[in-house]
């Protein structure tokens, strides 16, 4: 019953994820950095984008969990409204 709303809320944020993802890729960078070697600037890049990736997941879990008792709410307050409406009629 509830598959299409799952549906729903796994695309919108895969949606957003990868509008954030985009908007992260393509923001300009500062100009006022020294210039650095490419080895130490690929090393730092990697340890840099390293930590996004666990605070991205962590982030994503957060969220999911956040929506799943959302929905578990949401479907105790309609059944408990559909069971007012049958015991007033």
């Amino acid at each position: 019953m509830g598959g299409w709303r799952i549906k729903l809320i796994f695309l919108l944020i895969v949606y957003f994820a990868g509008f954030a993802t985009a908007v992260y890729c393509l923001s300009p960078v500062p100009e006022n950095q020294g210039v650095v070697s490419c080895e130490k600037s690929f090393s730092y890049s990697m340890i840099k984008s390293d930590e996004f990736a666990k605070s991205f997941n962590s982030g994503m879990h957060k969220c999911f969990a956040f929506a799943k008792s959302a929905a578990i709410r949401t479907g105790e307050l309609i059944k408990q409204k559909l069971a007012e409406r049958q015991k007033d009629s």
